[in-house]
């Protein structure tokens, strides 16, 4: 039983991606995707309550999931659950408007189970090899995703994203072929297994251990959305239909980022604190410099949104550069109240391109007077996003400057969170713009607008309801983060 638990995670999409290749999207088949990813997020809660008392492994060991797997399967299975429930409205939308057909939609389904099943096999691979090749699988699978318009602009878009990110993966596959070079010469030859890696992390030859983790980070960091390598996330996430925006930006880089967690946590043990520490406060600070200083004038609202994603990542590798079991719990609860708010935000933008037919902040205006359900989400999904109560960004941010100030990285933290509130300053700045007055001349400018769908707005006010409950008491999660930070920081 516990063997087919940890396979239904991986399996269950794979299967919602047969049944829209034999029966094509239709009526009776529309939410097949929404089901998997229940599914998913069900099979991931009881994974979390089976490894409370330990790994387990399934596949002859090539998978092994505990309490940190559990915790990314279950943001896995909750922010695609969210972005799914949406979908069947948002490509009903698109199929009336004339800019997709069923036979778009049936691909669009395909692709996102497989890009899910990819994801799931990430957090759950008991090695590095197989985690890199389940990264380098969700490239392939979302690039078609983005371009799925086939618009210049998304074409563009799409291939800027094979480039750079195969790139950065390229990079970690060097770093993956140095540190199983270096494991191999261990009395314990362990190869790429996490475990065994960090078992004898302490034989390993720091000389190459140091190269082969600095291409490591890098290369997952630039799937991550971390600068240097960050220049594919806002055209991605912007050309991207919304419900796969919703799940790039709120679980894809929260993925690629646990690649670079497990990394870290071989690191620390091989080459002490000092090596990671300087690297993810370098690509922590870049990150957040470049957010603020591109949100500041932005001008499209769903950029605006993929540059906040970079911001965020930012504040994740500053957490994993703090170290400790404060900053790893408060980390990993930000990956989760992230991944909720953006899903929220990005299906709202998706909307909103719908009803208006203009993804540019100055010609959207009025919106709360012409759709004040959809406004409302939007409104309370950036609050959610800047980390106000009681959602739980706010816990999480709070959490890691904590820990950063505890930590010796007083000023890092300091500059950090002046750069954050910045960014807020912006986002708010340009959502009220949205929000508020009247409606202009020429596009957005129409009365008369298609009301939310009620699946979709269930959705959007579902996922701000559980980032608040989130944010008020982490409730059963305590637990699961608890053992997850023990994990990530090399006491369990």
């Amino acid at each position: 039983m516990t063997t087919l638990f940890l396979l239904v995670p991986v399996a269950l999409p794979v299967l919602g991606a047969l049944v829209y290749l034999v029966f094509g999207w239709r009526p009776a088949t529309a939410w097949v995707s929404a089901a998997s990813a229940a599914g998913v997020l069900a099979a991931a809660i009881l994974i979390a309550v089976e490894v409370a008392a330990g790994p387990r492994t399934a596949i002859a060991g090539l998978l092994r999931v505990d309490a940190l797997s559990a915790f990314m399967l279950i943001v896995i299975g909750a922010v695609a659950l969210l972005a799914t429930a949406a979908t069947p409205a948002h490509l009903r939308a698109e199929i009336d408007a004339g800019r997709a057909t069923a036979r778009t939609a049936a691909r669009h389904s395909v692709l996102v189970q497989l890009f899910l099943a990819a994801m799931a096999l990430a957090v759950s691979a008991a090695d590095l090899g197989v985690l890199w090749i389940a990264v380098e699988a969700t490239t392939i699978v979302t690039a078609f995703l983005v371009g799925q318009r086939r618009t210049r602009s998304a074409v563009e878009a799409a291939w800027k994203y094979v480039v750079i990110c195969s790139t950065g993966i390229a990079l970690a596959l060097l770093g993956t072929i140095l540190l199983n070079y270096a494991a191999q010469h261990t009395p314990a030859t362990a190869g790429l297994d996490w475990a065994g890696l960090v078992a004898s992390a302490h034989t390993l030859d720091p000389g190459v251990t140091r190269i082969a983790v600095a291409l490591l980070v890098i290369g997952f960091g630039t799937k991550a959305g971390l600068a240097p390598l960050h220049a594919w996330l806002p055209d991605a996430h912007s050309q991207a239909p919304a419900p796969v925006s919703a799940l790039m930006s709120g679980v894809l880089l929260s993925v690629a980022f646990y690649a670079v967690l497990r990394v870290k946590v071989i690191a620390d043990a091989a080459l002490g604190t000092g090596f990671t520490r300087i690297l993810l406060v370098i690509m922590a600070l870049a990150s957040l410099l470049l957010a603020a200083s591109l949100l500041l004038a932005q001008r499209d609202y769903k950029r605006m949104l993929a540059y906040s994603s970079i911001e965020h990542m930012g504040l994740l590798a500053l957490a994993a550069a703090v170290g400790g079991p404060l900053a790893m719990a408060a980390a990993l609860l930000h990956v989760l109240g992230h991944g909720l708010a953006k899903g929220v935000l990005f299906l709202s933008a998706g909307r909103i391109l719908q009803t208006t037919g203009t993804s540019h902040i100055e010609r959207v205006r009025g919106l709360a007077a012409r759709q004040p359900l959809l406004a409302g989400c939007v409104g309370f999904g950036v609050l959610a996003l800047i980390g106000l109560p009681p959602f739980s960004v706010f816990a999480s941010e709070l959490g890691i400057a904590r820990a950063g100030f505890a930590s010796g990285l007083g000023p890092v933290t300091a500059a950090a969170l002046l750069v954050v509130l910045v960014i807020a300053a912006a986002l708010i700045a340009h959502t009220s713009r949205m929000l508020l007055g009247s409606p202009p001349e020429g596009p957005g400018a129409a009365t008369a607008v298609p009301r939310l769908p009620v699946t979709a707005g269930t959705a959007l006010v579902a996922g701000l309801v559980v980032c608040a409950a989130i944010g008020v008491s982490a409730g059963p999660l305590s637990a699961l983060l608890h053992l997850a930070a023990e994990i990530l920081t090399g006491t369990r």
